[in-house]
């Protein structure tokens, strides 16, 4: 099970040595500098950021490290609870034997490769789902810089690591009810630095029920439940869009008992949008609207799951329109 406390306080300490890492690459290899100086340089003419740029970059090298966490949980999660059927990080039980010796298979057949090669296959494997193709696309900053294969070995033990005084895995992600909301607090607190520059607080739950008892209900009554749609213009790790996600789905169910649930999901995740401007709470706001869909129609494996279309993009809800030749919202198709 998810010790969430736990599980923050060492997900804190590992971006800290990933960003140390990273920041390491970024003195050794002067063309990967000279990219991230070349992003910064068109963000600046484009005027996407007004900072200078080592605060510029310190932001970005926090952004990559959380992505490499956050894609490394999201995986885990779902090895964990068996929606990828094979372990290639870690597992309980036999998961972890069976993860040691995918590793070992991996290196027998790609001799030349490191550990940050088997650690980037794991992870990719969730870009063969259209259910979670969308979390490791090319907007999950960690596409911007590679880990080094020492840090990417350190990254694999911490995963793997056991509890001297039960046997068993530091981190178990086992969870019976698929329930994700432990993402949010690990959003809000994975990074010092990342909440202060994005100012990052999530919703208590007590709030967000407050607040769509009093506006997606009485819209539901005004418009009726076909007609309506929500949007959250700053949805962070979507604590709103799954509250939105489960009211309107159990009034499907009420109004149309008879109807397969995946009728009523593909419905729901029409009605439900939401915006960020921070790329990693887009990606946990997605993971959970897709666990959250495969919780209720009851599917086992991420394979089993249609190609579902979250909506879920990243952009600046002030702005409208297309700014600089830019499209209006990344992830957006219509």
């Amino acid at each position: 099970m998810i010790d969430a406390k736990a599980l923050l306080a060492d997900l804190q300490r590992l971006v800290r040595l990933l960003e140390a890492d990273l920041l390491g690459t970024l003195e050794r290899d002067k063309e990967a500098a000279e990219t991230l100086e070349k992003r910064y340089k068109a963000a600046s003419k484009g005027n996407r950021t007004g900072l200078p740029f080592e605060t510029w970059r310190r932001q970005q090298v926090t952004q990559i490290a959380a992505g490499w966490v956050m894609a490394c949980v999201f995986t885990r999660f779902c090895e964990d609870n068996q929606l990828l059927e094979d372990a290639m990080l870690a597992g309980p039980g036999e998961r972890l034997v069976e993860a040691r010796e995918r590793q070992n298979a991996y290196f027998r057949a790609n001799p030349a490769d490191s550990d940050v090669d088997y650690l980037r296959a794991a992870i990719f494997r969730l870009a063969d789902y259209d259910a979670t193709r969308a979390l490791v696309n090319e907007q999950n900053p960690l596409h911007l810089l590679d880990i080094s294969p020492d840090m990417a070995t350190r990254v694999l033990d911490f995963w793997r690591r056991i509890n001297p005084e039960t046997g068993e895995l530091v981190h178990d992600f086992t969870d019976p009810e698929l329930s994700t909301r432990f993402l949010g607090d690990l959003y809000q607190d994975l990074s010092e630095q990342a909440r202060k520059d994005y100012a990052l607080l999530q919703t208590p739950e007590f709030v967000e029920e407050f607040i769509l008892d009093r506006t997606l209900d009485p819209a539901i009554e005004e418009y009726g439940l076909a007609d309506v749609r929500m949007i959250d213009p700053a949805c962070g790790s979507g604590h709103f869009l799954l509250g939105a996600f489960s009211r309107l789905l159990r009034r499907w169910r009420q109004l149309e008992p008879g109807v397969d649930v995946r009728v009523h999901v593909e419905r729901v995740l029409r009605q439900v949008n939401g915006v960020d401007i921070n790329p990693y709470a887009a990606a946990i706001a997605r993971f959970r609207l897709v666990v959250a869909a495969l919780a209720a129609c009851g599917i086992k494996h991420l394979r089993c799951a249609p190609a579902w279309r979250v909506r879920v993009a990243i952009g600046d809800s002030l702005l409208f329109g297309a700014r600089h030749g830019q499209a209006p919202l990344e992830g957006v198709t219509e």
